[in-house]
């Protein structure tokens, strides 16, 4: 599913006309566009293989091992789900997203899983320290603003196995008010996914959203953008140049041979 023109063109369409504001904090900030995310895997070579006419849409990954599902009827909890297939090397995991989880924040996840780097090693609650988010004595990080909670869930004795869940409530009803989204890594998603959202998550900078964009919270703070809508059409396009071209390295590394010569089943070995 090549990207095309007609679609980035209607990407650039809707928002040359958008005067954006700056919007904070980013987890209020609501979903956005989408196509933030299924522009940047569609440049990276996934393709759609739910049914064209069917609301719910399904991209795969080119090598068939991942698959981002989108289902408007699943109701506020699960509007995203990703997940990867087990093979004979690695586990197979999943992740999850609600329906006012903003695009961005996941596009953090999804650059990171076309885009791989070589792995830091942190993790994502000293991500989130870095950041400035409080760490309680259970281990959980919260937003400077209160409203958003990342939990640690051990499957296994021993801390080899980690789960993750974020959630985002209601300012108004404190640490127990209404959910507003929230998101889950199974145990095994492998741990630079996890730092990846997360540091999308944590990223002090606002997000640009439309006048009348659905937001999480009515709370979020919006305020004219410096940035033009030239701008933030060309911010869009320039990220999926970045992705297009990483994928394509990542593509011909993949493929390249050996160059390492085959032994040599006629030599005759060495006397010692």
């Amino acid at each position: 599913m090549p990207l095309s023109e007609r679609q980035l063109a209607s990407f650039a369409d809707k928002h040359a006309w958008q005067i954006p504001f700056d919007t904070s904090p980013r987890h209020l900030a609501g979903p956005g566009d989408a196509r933030h995310i299924t522009h940047g895997l569609a440049v990276a070579g996934w393709q759609r293989t739910s049914d064209p006419l069917s609301p719910e849409m399904v991209l795969t990954s080119p090598d068939h091992r991942y698959s981002l599902g989108f289902d408007p009827g699943a109701g506020m909890s699960a509007w995203w789900r990703l997940w990867a297939e087990r093979t004979d090397n690695e586990h197979g995991w999943y992740a999850h997203f609600g329906e006012l989880a903003p695009a961005e924040i996941i596009c953090g996840l999804t650059d990171a899983l076309v885009t791989p780097t070589p792995p830091a090693d942190t993790t994502p609650l000293d991500v989130l320290d870095a950041a400035g988010w409080l760490i309680d004595a259970q281990g959980a990080a919260s937003s400077p603003d209160g409203t958003c909670r990342i939990e640690r869930h051990a499957e296994e004795r021993d801390d080899s196995e980690v789960s993750w869940h974020i959630q985002v409530r209601d300012p108004d009803r404190g640490r127990y008010g209404p959910r507003l989204w929230e998101a889950r890594f199974a145990a095994r998603t492998p741990r630079p996914l996890v730092n990846a959202f997360v540091t999308t998550l944590a990223d002090p900078n606002p997000l640009q959203r439309g006048m009348h964009d659905r937001t999480a919270h009515y709370s979020v703070v919006q305020k004219p953008s410096p940035l033009t809508p030239k701008q933030v059409v060309a911010a869009h396009t320039a990220r999926l140049d970045t992705i297009r071209a990483r994928a394509r390295a990542a593509r011909r590394q993949h493929s390249r041979p050996s160059t390492h010569p085959a032994p040599d089943a006629t030599r005759t070995p060495a006397r010692r």
